[in-house]
C-alpha cells in the first residue's frame, strides 16, 4: 500500500471562530479585552496627535511622532520572528502496527536483606558546672528583665508625677488669672460707679449754677433796662431827641446785619459794650450782663454789630462815646 501524503492544515472559517469565540469564555474574554485595548489605543493616539498638533502647530511634528511609535515595532520585529523553514517536511509513509511479542518470563526476586540500624548516639555526661551555667544565665537574665521593669516603672512614676505637678501648676495659673479677671471686674465696676456719681454731682452743679446765672440776670434786667432808657433818652436828660435817635440808628444798623439763629425768641435783652472810634469803626464788642440769650444768639449778635460798622457817626457827634452800653432788643 502506498503511503498517502499529509493533509495540509485545515482553513479556519468565519462560523468555526464564532464557535471558538462562543464556546470558550476564556479565549472570549481575552479577545474582548483586546478589542478595549485597541481602541483605548486609538484614542490615545488620536489625542496625542492632536495635542501635538495644537501645541506646535505643525504637521511635521505629528509625523515624528508616528515615526517614534512605529519605529520599534520595525527595528524589532524581524529578529522576534522565527526562522523560516528551508523547506515543506516530506511526508512519511506510515509503517504497518507491530505484531506484539510474546511476554518475557520474570526473573525470580532477589530476598531483600536485612538493614543494620545505627546505634543510637549516647548521651555526653555533662559535669556540674555545665548544668550550673544555663541556670545561672537564667537567673542572671531574669534578674535584668527585673531591674529593667523596675526602672521602666519608676520613670513612669516619675513621669505621672511631673504630668501632676504640670496639672497642679496649670489649675493654679488659671484661678490666678479668674481671680485677677475678677478683681479687674470688681475695679471696673467702682469705677463706672464713681464716674456715674461725678456725672451726677456735675449734672448738679451745673443746674445751681445755671440757676444762680438766672437768677442774677432777672436781678439786673430792671437795672439794665434802667440804664438802657437813660442812654435812649439822654444822658442825665441832655440832648434827649439827638440820643434818642442815636440809639435808635444803632439798633436799626445792628438789626438789619443779625442772622438771626432759629432758637432766638422774641423778648430778647442784650446789654453790648462796643468800644469804637470817631467815625464809627467798632474796635470790639462784647455781649454783658444781663443777657437771656443763649452762647449761640449772643455770636451772632457780636458778629452782626461788627458786620453793622460803621456805626452812625454823621450827625450824632454831640451824643457820640467811644465806650457805650447799648441795649439791643428783639420783640419778634
Amino acid at each position: 500500500m502506498d503511503p498517502q501524503p499529509e493533509r495540509g492544515a485545515a482553513t479556519i472559517s468565519v462560523a468555526s471562530y464564532v464557535r471558538l469565540v462562543g464556546g470558550n469564555r476564556n479565549f472570549r474574554r481575552l479577545w474582548l479585552a483586546q478589542i478595549v485595548s485597541e481602541i483605548g489605543d486609538w484614542f490615545y493616539t488620536l489625542s496625542i496627535y492632536t495635542l501635538l498638533l495644537q501645541l506646535t502647530g505643525h504637521a511635521s511634528s505629528v509625523a515624528l511622532a508616528l515615526v517614534l511609535q512605529v519605529l520599534p515595532q520595525t527595528l524589532v520585529g524581524p529578529t522576534a520572528a522565527p526562522k523560516a523553514r528551508s523547506g515543506a517536511q516530506k511526508p512519511q509513509p506510515s509503517k504497518p502496527p507491530a505484531k506484539p511479542e510474546p511476554p518475557k518470563p520474570e526473573p525470580p526476586k532477589p530476598e531483600p536483606k536485612p538493614v543494620e540500624q545505627p546505634e543510637p548516639p549516647k548521651p555526653e555526661k555533662q559535669t556540674p558546672n555545665e548544668l550550673q551555667k544555663p541556670s545561672q544565665i537564667d537567673q542572671e537574665r531574669v534578674a535584668a528583665l527585673a531591674q529593667e521593669k523596675a526602672e521602666q516603672e519608676k520613670r513612669e512614676q516619675e513621669e505621672k508625677v511631673r504630668q501632676r505637678q504640670v496639672e497642679l501648676e496649670e489649675e493654679k495659673q488659671r484661678k490666678l488669672r479668674e481671680e485677677q479677671q475678677k478683681q479687674l471686674a470688681e475695679i471696673r465696676k467702682e469705677r463706672e460707679a464713681v464716674e456715674k456719681k461725678l456725672k451726677l454731682e456735675r449734672d448738679r452743679l451745673a443746674q445751681i449754677e445755671d440757676r444762680n446765672q438766672k437768677q442774677a440776670q432777672a436781678q439786673a434786667q430792671p437795672e439794665a433796662e434802667h440804664e438802657a432808657e437813660q442812654a435812649q433818652t439822654g444822658a442825665g436828660g441832655q440832648d434827649n431827641d439827638l440820643t434818642a435817635r442815636y440809639a435808635a440808628a444803632i439798633q436799626a444798623a445792628v438789626t438789619n446785619n443779625w442772622n438771626r439763629p432759629d432758637n432766638a425768641q422774641a423778648g430778647l435783652r442784650c446789654v453790648l459794650n462796643i468800644a469804637q472810634i470817631p467815625g464809627g469803626d467798632v474796635i470790639s464788642v462784647s455781649v454783658g450782663s444781663p443777657c437771656n440769650a443763649d452762647p449761640v444768639t449772643r455770636t451772632s449778635i457780636e458778629q452782626a454789630v461788627m458786620k453793622a460798622a460803621p456805626l452812625p457817626y454823621q450827625g450824632y457827634e454831640k451824643v457820640f462815646q467811644r465806650n457805650i452800653k447799648f441795649n439791643f432788643r428783639y420783640d419778634g
